[in-house]
Protein backbone atom coordinates (compact mmCIF):
# COMPACT_ATOMS: atom_id res chain seq x y z
CA UNK A 1 0.00 0.00 0.00
CA UNK A 2 2.78 2.24 0.71
CA UNK A 3 4.38 1.93 -2.58
CA UNK A 4 1.52 2.08 -4.21
CA UNK A 5 0.69 5.39 -2.46
CA UNK A 6 4.52 6.22 -3.43
CA UNK A 7 4.23 5.73 -7.32
CA UNK A 8 0.92 7.71 -7.00
CA UNK A 9 2.79 10.35 -5.67
CA UNK A 10 5.62 10.54 -7.98
CA UNK A 11 3.03 10.34 -10.84
CA UNK A 12 1.42 13.51 -9.40
CA UNK A 13 4.85 15.16 -9.26
CA UNK A 14 5.94 14.26 -12.70
CA UNK A 15 2.64 15.55 -14.10
CA UNK A 16 2.91 18.89 -12.03
CA UNK A 17 6.17 19.07 -13.25
CA UNK A 18 5.43 18.56 -17.35
CA UNK A 19 2.85 21.01 -16.66
CA UNK A 20 5.18 23.75 -15.01
CA UNK A 21 8.08 23.45 -18.11
CA UNK A 22 7.04 25.99 -21.03
CA UNK A 23 9.19 26.59 -24.12
CA UNK A 24 8.86 30.09 -26.42
CA UNK A 25 10.65 30.05 -29.42
CA UNK A 26 12.85 32.87 -30.24
CA UNK A 27 10.47 35.38 -31.76
CA UNK A 28 8.02 34.99 -29.19
CA UNK A 29 6.78 36.55 -25.30
CA UNK A 30 4.49 34.76 -23.49
CA UNK A 31 2.71 36.67 -20.73
CA UNK A 32 2.01 35.01 -17.66
CA UNK A 33 -0.67 35.51 -15.18
CA UNK A 34 -0.36 34.34 -11.27
CA UNK A 35 -4.01 33.94 -10.26
CA UNK A 36 -5.54 36.27 -12.64
CA UNK A 37 -3.01 38.82 -12.42
CA UNK A 38 -0.27 40.30 -14.72
CA UNK A 39 2.87 38.93 -12.94
CA UNK A 40 5.63 39.04 -15.99
CA UNK A 41 6.82 38.42 -19.75
CA UNK A 42 8.58 35.17 -20.18
CA UNK A 43 10.76 33.96 -23.12
CA UNK A 44 12.42 33.30 -25.10
CA UNK A 45 13.72 29.74 -24.53
CA UNK A 46 13.03 27.61 -21.53
CA UNK A 47 10.96 28.65 -18.48
CA UNK A 48 8.35 27.65 -15.32
CA UNK A 49 5.44 28.05 -14.27
CA UNK A 50 2.93 27.02 -11.74
CA UNK A 51 0.38 24.61 -12.31
CA UNK A 52 -3.19 25.58 -11.15
CA UNK A 53 -1.77 29.06 -9.89
CA UNK A 54 -0.35 30.18 -13.41
CA UNK A 55 -1.53 30.90 -16.93
CA UNK A 56 -0.32 31.74 -19.68
CA UNK A 57 -2.28 34.37 -20.84
CA UNK A 58 -1.01 35.77 -24.52
CA UNK A 59 1.66 34.23 -26.90
CA UNK A 60 2.61 37.60 -28.53
CA UNK A 61 4.67 37.16 -31.88
CA UNK A 62 7.41 40.09 -32.06
CA UNK A 63 8.55 39.81 -35.42
CA UNK A 64 7.37 42.02 -38.13
CA UNK A 65 3.49 41.64 -39.62
CA UNK A 66 2.17 42.23 -42.40
CA UNK A 67 -1.74 43.56 -42.75
CA UNK A 68 -3.51 43.90 -45.78
CA UNK A 69 -6.61 46.58 -45.82
CA UNK A 70 -8.58 48.43 -48.33
CA UNK A 71 -11.16 50.58 -48.56
CA UNK A 72 -14.01 50.21 -51.33
CA UNK A 73 -16.31 53.05 -53.22
CA UNK A 74 -14.71 56.09 -50.98
CA UNK A 75 -14.95 59.43 -52.19
CA UNK A 76 -11.90 61.70 -52.60
CA UNK A 77 -12.10 65.03 -52.01
CA UNK A 78 -13.11 65.73 -55.90
CA UNK A 79 -16.18 63.56 -55.06
CA UNK A 80 -14.51 60.51 -57.16
CA UNK A 81 -14.79 57.52 -56.05
CA UNK A 82 -11.91 54.41 -55.73
CA UNK A 83 -11.08 51.67 -54.19
CA UNK A 84 -7.62 51.43 -52.42
CA UNK A 85 -5.48 48.35 -51.17
CA UNK A 86 -2.66 49.23 -49.38
CA UNK A 87 -0.56 47.05 -47.41
CA UNK A 88 1.11 48.21 -43.56
CA UNK A 89 3.57 46.73 -42.10
CA UNK A 90 4.14 46.99 -38.19
CA UNK A 91 5.53 45.47 -35.25
CA UNK A 92 4.89 44.70 -31.46
CA UNK A 93 7.51 46.22 -29.09
CA UNK A 94 5.96 46.47 -25.97
CA UNK A 95 4.49 43.02 -24.85
CA UNK A 96 2.56 44.31 -21.72
CA UNK A 97 0.49 47.20 -23.36
CA UNK A 98 0.05 44.80 -26.49
CA UNK A 99 -1.66 42.16 -24.02
CA UNK A 100 -3.57 44.34 -21.33
CA UNK A 101 -4.24 47.53 -23.38
CA UNK A 102 -6.79 45.85 -26.28
CA UNK A 103 -8.47 43.16 -26.44
CA UNK A 104 -7.49 41.85 -30.35
CA UNK A 105 -4.98 43.97 -31.08
CA UNK A 106 -4.00 42.54 -34.81
CA UNK A 107 -7.92 43.35 -35.40
CA UNK A 108 -7.89 46.49 -33.81
CA UNK A 109 -4.82 47.34 -36.00
CA UNK A 110 -7.22 46.23 -38.91
CA UNK A 111 -9.91 48.57 -38.31
CA UNK A 112 -7.94 51.71 -37.35
CA UNK A 113 -5.64 51.04 -41.06
CA UNK A 114 -9.22 51.49 -42.53
CA UNK A 115 -10.00 54.21 -40.78
CA UNK A 116 -7.12 56.31 -41.50
CA UNK A 117 -7.02 55.22 -45.37
CA UNK A 118 -10.71 56.59 -45.32
CA UNK A 119 -10.07 59.62 -43.77
CA UNK A 120 -6.77 60.46 -45.96
CA UNK A 121 -8.80 59.63 -48.98
CA UNK A 122 -11.78 62.00 -48.21
CA UNK A 123 -8.85 64.99 -48.06
CA UNK A 124 -6.92 64.51 -51.11
CA UNK A 125 -8.09 65.21 -54.41
CA UNK A 126 -7.74 62.37 -57.04
CA UNK A 127 -4.75 63.38 -59.14
CA UNK A 128 -2.44 63.69 -55.78
CA UNK A 129 -3.83 60.63 -54.66
CA UNK A 130 -2.49 58.90 -58.16
CA UNK A 131 1.19 60.63 -58.23
CA UNK A 132 1.54 61.58 -54.56
CA UNK A 133 1.64 57.96 -53.16
CA UNK A 134 5.15 58.55 -51.20
CA UNK A 135 3.07 61.50 -49.63
CA UNK A 136 -0.47 59.77 -48.88
CA UNK A 137 2.10 56.56 -47.40
CA UNK A 138 3.72 59.07 -44.61
CA UNK A 139 0.05 60.56 -44.04
CA UNK A 140 -0.73 56.97 -42.95
CA UNK A 141 2.03 56.04 -41.51
CA UNK A 142 1.64 59.32 -39.03
CA UNK A 143 -1.98 58.75 -38.61
CA UNK A 144 -2.24 55.07 -37.76
CA UNK A 145 0.66 55.16 -35.85
CA UNK A 146 -0.63 57.73 -33.21
CA UNK A 147 -3.59 55.48 -32.92
CA UNK A 148 -2.21 52.46 -31.90
CA UNK A 149 0.90 53.75 -29.91
CA UNK A 150 -0.85 52.89 -26.63
CA UNK A 151 -1.13 49.77 -27.39
CA UNK A 152 3.05 49.27 -27.64
CA UNK A 153 2.97 48.75 -31.52
CA UNK A 154 5.58 50.37 -33.55
CA UNK A 155 4.20 51.26 -37.44
CA UNK A 156 7.02 50.57 -39.82
CA UNK A 157 5.23 51.46 -42.91
CA UNK A 158 2.52 51.92 -44.81
CA UNK A 159 2.29 51.52 -49.05
CA UNK A 160 -0.32 51.75 -50.90
CA UNK A 161 -0.60 49.23 -53.73
CA UNK A 162 -3.80 49.80 -55.84
CA UNK A 163 -5.91 52.23 -56.75
CA UNK A 164 -8.84 51.49 -58.72
CA UNK A 165 -11.29 54.10 -60.29
CA UNK A 166 -14.15 53.88 -62.61
CA UNK A 167 -14.11 52.90 -65.86
CA UNK A 168 -15.68 55.51 -67.56
CA UNK A 169 -13.10 58.18 -65.52
CA UNK A 170 -10.35 55.90 -66.70
CA UNK A 171 -11.70 56.74 -70.57
CA UNK A 172 -11.92 60.26 -69.93
CA UNK A 173 -8.32 60.80 -68.64
CA UNK A 174 -6.88 58.40 -71.17
CA UNK A 175 -8.63 61.15 -74.01
CA UNK A 176 -7.20 63.83 -71.61
CA UNK A 177 -3.80 62.64 -71.38
CA UNK A 178 -3.49 62.12 -75.41
CA UNK A 179 -4.77 65.21 -76.36
CA UNK A 180 -2.08 66.51 -74.34
CA UNK A 181 0.39 64.95 -75.56
CA UNK A 182 -1.16 65.74 -79.07
CA UNK A 183 -0.85 69.36 -77.74
CA UNK A 184 2.39 68.93 -76.71
CA UNK A 185 3.46 67.41 -80.05
CA UNK A 186 2.17 70.78 -82.11
CA UNK A 187 3.82 73.38 -79.76
CA UNK A 188 6.87 71.75 -80.69
CA UNK A 189 6.48 71.43 -84.04
CA UNK A 190 5.36 74.83 -84.45
CA UNK A 191 8.10 75.68 -82.43
CA UNK A 192 11.14 73.69 -84.83
CA UNK A 193 9.12 75.24 -88.00
CA UNK A 194 10.22 78.90 -86.07
CA UNK A 195 13.64 77.44 -85.59
CA UNK A 196 13.94 76.83 -89.46
CA UNK A 197 12.40 79.81 -90.87
CA UNK A 198 14.96 81.92 -88.64
CA UNK A 199 18.20 79.64 -90.08
CA UNK A 200 16.70 80.11 -93.68
CA UNK A 201 16.38 84.53 -93.46
CA UNK A 202 20.26 84.39 -91.89
CA UNK A 203 20.81 81.73 -95.19
CA UNK A 204 19.07 84.32 -97.59
CA UNK A 205 20.36 87.23 -96.16
CA UNK A 206 24.19 85.20 -96.81
CA UNK A 207 23.25 84.35 -100.37
CA UNK A 208 21.51 87.76 -100.92
CA UNK A 209 24.74 89.48 -101.83
CA UNK A 210 26.66 86.29 -103.48
CA UNK A 211 25.04 84.68 -106.46
CA UNK A 212 27.86 82.44 -106.70
CA UNK A 213 27.29 80.48 -103.63
CA UNK A 214 23.15 80.45 -104.10
CA UNK A 215 24.30 79.28 -107.37
CA UNK A 216 26.92 76.75 -105.52
CA UNK A 217 24.53 76.31 -103.07
CA UNK A 218 21.33 75.38 -106.19
CA UNK A 219 23.64 73.07 -107.78
CA UNK A 220 23.97 71.14 -104.73
CA UNK A 221 20.94 70.88 -104.20
CA UNK A 222 20.31 69.10 -107.38
CA UNK A 223 23.33 66.85 -107.42
CA UNK A 224 21.46 65.54 -103.85
CA UNK A 225 18.25 64.96 -105.66
CA UNK A 226 20.04 63.36 -108.89
CA UNK A 227 22.78 61.01 -107.21
CA UNK A 228 21.50 57.24 -105.95
CA UNK A 229 22.21 55.96 -109.79
CA UNK A 230 18.18 56.03 -109.54
CA UNK A 231 16.81 57.62 -112.72
CA UNK A 232 14.71 61.02 -111.32
CA UNK A 233 13.16 63.52 -112.99
CA UNK A 234 13.25 67.05 -111.03
CA UNK A 235 10.57 69.60 -111.95
CA UNK A 236 12.22 73.09 -111.37
CA UNK A 237 9.72 76.40 -112.08
CA UNK A 238 11.46 78.77 -114.30
CA UNK A 239 11.07 82.14 -111.84
CA UNK A 240 13.29 79.49 -109.41
CA UNK A 241 16.06 78.78 -112.54
CA UNK A 242 16.06 82.41 -113.45
CA UNK A 243 16.50 83.42 -109.36
CA UNK A 244 19.30 81.31 -108.91
CA UNK A 245 20.70 81.81 -112.32
CA UNK A 246 20.49 78.17 -113.49
CA UNK A 247 19.00 78.67 -116.40
CA UNK A 248 21.32 81.06 -117.71
CA UNK A 249 24.04 78.97 -116.83
CA UNK A 250 22.44 76.10 -118.52
CA UNK A 251 21.46 77.82 -121.71
CA UNK A 252 25.72 78.80 -121.72
CA UNK A 253 26.61 75.23 -120.84
CA UNK A 254 24.27 74.04 -123.64
CA UNK A 255 25.58 77.10 -126.70
CA UNK A 256 28.85 75.88 -125.94
CA UNK A 257 28.78 72.51 -126.15
CA UNK A 258 26.32 73.32 -129.62
CA UNK A 259 29.34 75.74 -131.11
CA UNK A 260 32.06 73.11 -130.24
CA UNK A 261 30.26 70.29 -132.26
CA UNK A 262 29.84 72.62 -135.21
CA UNK A 263 33.48 73.59 -135.22
CA UNK A 264 34.53 69.73 -135.34
CA UNK A 265 32.22 69.04 -137.98
CA UNK A 266 33.23 72.29 -140.65
CA UNK A 267 37.01 70.78 -141.64
CA UNK A 268 35.03 66.99 -142.29
CA UNK A 269 32.91 68.97 -145.04
CA UNK A 270 35.20 71.26 -146.14
CA UNK A 271 37.78 67.90 -147.29
CA UNK A 272 35.24 66.16 -148.77
CA UNK A 273 34.85 68.24 -151.65
CA UNK A 274 38.35 67.56 -152.58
Amino acid sequence: MDMFLVAIILIVILVLLAMSIRIANQWERVVVLYLGRFVGIRGPGLFFIIPILNRVAFLIDIRVLTTSFNAEQTLTKDTVPVNVDAVLFWQVIDVEKAALEVKDYKGSVSLASQTALRDVIGKTILSDMLTGREIIDAELQRLIGNRVSGWGIKVLSVEIRDVVIPGALQDAMSMQAQAERERQARVILGDSERQIAEKFELAAKSYENNPTALHLRAMNMLYDGLKGGHATIVIVPSTALQTMTLGDTTGTIALAKTLAQEQKMQPETEQKPQ
